[in-house]
């Protein structure tokens, strides 16, 4: 493997869609991806990938924003790493070369939200040193 980690450039956000599928079980279509990620890519949103060689097998999206209770802060959101990828220590370099870019840009903490029934996740995120600081609430408007 030739790993490395990097931006992914706003003009090619579009590349990060399948794996994004693959993690939502293609809840949603390309076509509302590709809407979505159109606005979000000029919002405080900011998207990394782990190559093998060229090959994108894995994505991060990150959300930036201060808030009250914990200062300037990066929240991980939609991290995925090709199936065939995993348990192979990727995630956790991926993640000590997430946090060094939080804090080259002035972030103080990392947040983040994982879906209650993925359990591998909580895990790699209690390893990582996360907490559970509150419950994640959604409704439908």
């Amino acid at each position: 493997m030739n790993l490395s980690f990097k931006i992914i450039d706003k003009k090619n956000i579009n590349s990060i869609i399948p794996l994004i599928q693959k993690l939502t079980n293609n809840a949603n279509s390309s076509d509302l991806l590709i809407e979505r990620f159109a606005v979000m890519v000029n919002e405080n949103y900011e998207c990394a990938g782990v190559f093998d060689d060229n090959k994108l097998i894995g994505v991060c999206g990150m959300w930036f924003q201060t808030r009250h209770y914990c200062g300037k802060s990066m929240e991980v959101d939609h991290v995925y790493i090709e199936e065939a990828y995993q348990s192979k220590g990727i995630g956790k370099q991926f993640f000590k070369w997430l946090y060094n870019y939080a804090l080259s840009k002035g972030c103080t903490t990392s947040e983040l939200n994982t879906y209650v029934q993925n359990y591998p996740s909580h895990k790699f995120y209690y390893n990582e040193g996360f907490e559970i600081f509150g419950y994640h609430f959604y409704k439908t408007l």
